[in-house]
């Protein structure tokens, strides 16, 4: 019986690959395509399946339908007189359902016999010709080492630095991990990871499922006015609609979780998405003996509704819950086990948002209208020895919530001239109940306190595009005024005057110029602004926080030789000014913000001073040898300047945690006959700076007692470097397409040649037989000390998936 259980799924798989030689069912795909500036349907227009022959055309509505399509993914080509040719984004067409699509087309602002306009899927605006990435479906999709995670998906860009460590945290071109901001279908999303950190946007895993996710922009610069309240980093996520024939389901089963999706129609004008998911993960870090035993849960829905050709009424939410608890029962752990089991704290962690968007088409403008709530909830304590009986070294009680509207009004003045105009205000509520213990000035301290916290912020915003001749050249400007009214210099909205101005100018129809410049602003986190003492009094308030300042310099050229292939050069500088810094530790926040829980909650002074700059390389292309490919490379600097005893910035620079200089990163997939896919991706990430341990204070009793982790010497800050980090990773999809449903299954296999990254020894106490610390015999109030080895990463992660579309 135990042959048969072990043979038969091997049966099934060979079945499966025999069923897929022969002639399989056709896809098909149906949609409309409409003028962008008032959603009005356009007649007549072309729609071809890119490189062949299969195409129609629009009726009078801008309706069209194209059949017998062969499985996988597909371009549109669309073009029509009097209107700029795209290439679209991707689609998956699939045997399970008929594949629904809309498409916007630009006007052109002179005749067809004037210009020639040639499609490509790498577009770009005019309010951000330069340091944007748009990234289809496939990509995120079949990423080797990706697990369909958006956030692993985005370290093949340039400028954004990956890890060795299991975590989401987002450093772009030398930026902290707090600089981004994430939308979705307009709806500002504050967490995006499972097991979010608090003030920062790193985490363990994307919250959002990716079988909704139509494509994603990604801007490291050259930001719109419309969005606020950033330093490094933009991330738009764009989400499909629902299916308006029937429900369609999708079920997941992944490295680390199992889903169910659902798309249909809900009424004759309302289609609807709804997904939810559960991970796995403590069953499988029981089973390999992991130290932590996570478990996330996340949903996520849109309903879509159009009164009319003029109206239409999105709404949405997503949210998360997440638990994450000790593995206790460990038997005999290693030094790394006991390292992590002692210092590690247990948490609780809710998030959510909820968002409505009003869309409203005149002849030649649209307006905007979006409200939003979001809250971010998270519990954590942890225990001397992890025993309940004895007192708490950390209890930690903290949320936050955020209500957001915002309006924008778009206006086509002429076919030269557009403008973008708009307010938002928000309200937002913090509040913090902690107690934890601090070894500080050689002592033992307890923090102790609890407040709360109401915020009113506003904004205005403007930005006005102008093209000349025959495009050739195009010029947009925007505008960005931030204020709240949580201190005297934060309040008076002329001191966040945020202006960016962008060009471009086709030198010749494959080479293109671009230039942009911006003044960016952002509010500290709020578990910075919420710092208070024992009496409730808002220390950093006191210390006169204000908006973190940054201003950008970009350049840069663009070569298209063909259609699907794009090869850029940026070069970018950043300033930074009244950047909060730590007074614990004189340690710039920027530097921080990778850790688990919170960062930020700690009395500061807005007074750091910092840059990054470099230069980054991008080829893009679908089109070798039937690989599509991308090779990103960056070198950079990350500084911050030193400062003096009376925290004074000097004119000496030090590197910050990100300064790893050189970035580099190969990804490359290509299709093979009978539905397989394989793709590899190499990571190469330059030395990573880190500060020594301070030896004296960590072999401190009070002080290793406090925290159970050693203590860096910031004298020494950034002193050293660790050795370069770099993986490949590899995947392999195979797809099976029936009369009435499909079948995915893949292999992703991370770290392939068990590369094991090296951090700095842990420098721990030695522990006696019985599991006690040991005293140092010859210094009284010390521990006898030794290091033990801090390898990251190192294991080669085999997983597989399975996908069903019915």
């Amino acid at each position: 019986m135990k042959a048969v259980s072990r043979f038969l799924p091997s049966v099934v798989f060979f079945l499966l690959i025999g069923f897929s030689s022969f002639s399989q069912p056709k896809g098909s795909l149906k949609g409309r395509v409409y003028d962008l500036k008032n959603n009005q349907g356009i007649p007549f227009a072309n729609v071809q399946v890119y490189s062949s022959a299969l195409g129609t055309a629009t009726d009078t509505k801008g309706y069209f339908e194209i059949d017998s399509i062969s499985p996988g993914y597909i371009r549109l080509e669309i073009s029509c007189v009097g209107y700029k040719t795209i290439l679209s984004e991707e689609y998956m067409v699939n045997t399970a359902f008929k594949r629904e699509v809309e498409i916007g087309l630009e006007e052109l602002p002179v005749s067809l016999e004037q210009v020639t306009v040639k499609a490509s899927p790498y577009r770009k605006t005019a309010e951000s010709p330069l340091s944007v990435q748009r990234i289809g479906i496939s990509e995120i999709e079949k990423n080797p080492g990706g697990n369909r995670d958006i956030s692993k998906v985005l370290q093949s860009m340039p400028g954004v630095l990956s890890s060795p460590a299991f975590r989401n945290d987002f450093i772009v071109r030398g930026g902290g991990p707090s600089e981004n901001r994430f939308y979705l279908d307009d709806v500002e999303l504050p967490t995006l990871n499972h097991f979010a950190t608090q003030g920062a946007s790193g985490g363990v895993v994307s919250i959002i499922n990716v079988d909704f996710v139509k494509e994603v922009n990604f801007y490291a610069g050259a930001f719109p006015a419309s969005r606020g309240n950033l330093l490094s980093s933009l991330l738009d996520f764009q989400q499909t609609t629902g299916n308006p024939d029937r429900v369609k389901v999708r079920a997941t089963l992944g490295a680390t979780d199992y889903g169910l999706s659902l798309d249909g129609p809900l009424t004759p004008t309302t289609t609807f998405l709804l997904s939810a998911r559960r991970s796995y993960l403590k069953m499988l870090f029981s089973f390999i003996g992991l130290p932590f035993l996570p478990v996330y849960n996340d949903f996520q829905f849109k309903t879509a509704t159009r009164f009319n050709q003029k109206n239409e009424l999105i709404l949405l939410g997503i949210g998360g819950y997440d638990i994450n608890r000790l593995n206790k029962k460990i038997n005999h752990p290693d030094d790394n086990q006991e390292y992590i089991l002692g210092w590690l704290p247990e948490s609780r962690q809710w998030s959510y948002t909820l968002g409505a968007v009003y869309k409203q088409y005149g002849n030649s403008w649209q307006n905007l209208w979006v409200i939003s709530r979001s809250e971010l909830k998270n519990k954590v304590e942890k225990y001397s020895f992890n025993d309940k009986k004895l007192p708490k070294l950390v209890d930690y009680n903290s949320g936050e919530a955020e209500n957001k509207f915002r309006f924008e009004h778009k206006r086509q003045i002429s076919s030269h001239f557009r403008l973008t105009a708009g307010v938002g205000i928000e309200y937002a509520t913090y509040r913090n109940s902690t107690f934890r213990v601090l070894y500080y000035q050689n002592q033992s301290q307890n923090i102790d306190y609890n407040r709360r916290l109401n915020l009113w912020k506003w904004s205005f915003f403007g930005q006005v595009v102008k093209t000349f001749g025959e495009e050739k050249f195009t010029l947009s400007f925007g505008l960005r005024g931030d204020a709240t009214h949580y201190a005297a210099s934060t309040q008076n909205i002329f001191r966040q005057i945020s202006p960016r101005l962008s060009l471009s100018y086709a030198l010749h129809p494959k080479w293109f110029l671009h230039f942009n410049t911006g003044r960016y602003y952002q509010l500290p986190s709020y578990t910075t602004m919420g710092y208070a003492d024992e009496q409730g009094e808002l220390i950093n308030k006191r210390h006169k926080l204000r908006y973190i300042g940054s201003n950008h310099y970009v350049a840069g050229i663009e070569f298209r030789p063909t259609p699907l292939t794009r090869i850029t050069v940026e070069g970018f500088y950043k300033t930074y000014d009244h950047y909060p810094v730590s007074l614990l530790d004189s340690v710039c926040l920027a530097n921080k913000g990778t850790d688990y829980v919170a960062v930020g909650d700690e009395p500061v002074k807005p007074v750091g001073e910092g840059r990054s700059y470099g230069i980054e390389c991008m080829l893009r292309t679908q089109e070798f040898y039937g690989i599509i490919a991308s090779v990103a490379y960056t070198f950079y600097y990350s500084e911050f300047k030193k400062l003096d005893h009376n925290l004074r910035p000097l004119s000496t620079y030090i590197p910050s945690n990100w300064d790893n200089r050189h970035i580099f990163t190969l990804t490359a997939s290509r299709k093979f006959k009978q539905n397989w896919d394989v793709g590899l991706k190499w990571r190469y990430v330059g030395k990573a700076p880190y500060t020594p341990w301070d030896i004296e204070m960590t072999s401190s009793i009070p002080a290793w007692d406090a925290k159970r982790q050693p203590y860096y010497d910031f004298s020494r800050f950034n002193a050293e470097r660790l050795p370069a980090f770099h993986q490949l990773d590899m995947r392999v999809d195979k797809s099976f397409f029936f009369r009435k449903w499909s079948l995915i299954l893949y292999a992703d296999i991370q770290n392939i040649y068990h590369y094991k990254s090296q951090g700095p020894p842990l420098l721990v106490p030695e522990k006696d037989k019985q599991g006690n610390y040991v005293k140092n015999p010859d210094r009284e109030g010390y521990y006898q000390m030794r290091y033990i080895k801090n390898e990251i990463g190192g294991t080669i992660l085999p997983s597989v998936g399975i996908i069903i579309d019915f």
